[in-house]
Formats: C-alpha cells, structure tokens, sequence
C-alpha cells in the first residue's frame, strides 16, 4: 500500500491554460498546457521530448487574452521556476510529461 502525504503548502486550483515554457539548456522554448496552479507554481504538461530534469530553472509564458492584455498592459504573463517534480507515468499514452515547477 502506497501513502502519499501532501507537501503543499498553498491551495492548488484547477487551470488548463496555455503555457510556454523556455529550457535554456535546449535554448527554446516548449509549448504545453497548465493543469493546475497556485501562489507558488504550477503543474504543467509538456511533450515529451522537453529536455527538463529536477532543478532546471525555466522561464514560464502564461499569454493573455486580447481583453486582458488591454487591462493589464502586456500579451503575456512571465513567471521564472525551478523544476520541482517530473512525471512520466502517462508518456506512452499521452506521450506528454507532467512537469511540477516552483515560482521564484
């Protein structure tokens, strides 16, 4: 039997929000989904093929709506993380990862 004990320390919410996150090491940037978010970081999907290993830092692009963008002035929303967590468990079926990033 399997526990888990949750470590979070904020309440996460649900969020499937388009996200580009930029991997220096592959100097690029790699588009996926959120699916889940809170004050410090967020829960994304990524292909595959993403080149993230714990501890990498990235830089995160959550776009904004045009009507948001008006109101708050920018196209985009950037957030710099450290990547925390790293799930394969779906890859072959999904073929995505779940990657769980802290915002610094």
């Amino acid at each position: 039997m399997e526990v888990l004990i949750e470590q979070r320390m904020q309440t996460r919410s649900n969020l499937a929000w388009p996200v580009s996150v930029w991997v220096p090491e592959a100097n690029r940037f790699f588009n996926g989904h959120s699916r889940n978010i809170s004050k410090a970081g967020v829960f994304v999907k990524l292909p595959m093929t993403t080149p993230v290993r714990m501890g990498h830092l990235v830089e995160l692009n959550f776009p904004r709506t045009v009507a948001l963008a008006k109101e708050k002035g920018q196209f985009a929303r950037i957030k710099n993380g450290i990547v925390v967590r790293i799930d394969r468990q779906h890859v072959l079926r999904d073929a995505e990862i779940g990657v769980g990033i802290a915002f610094q």
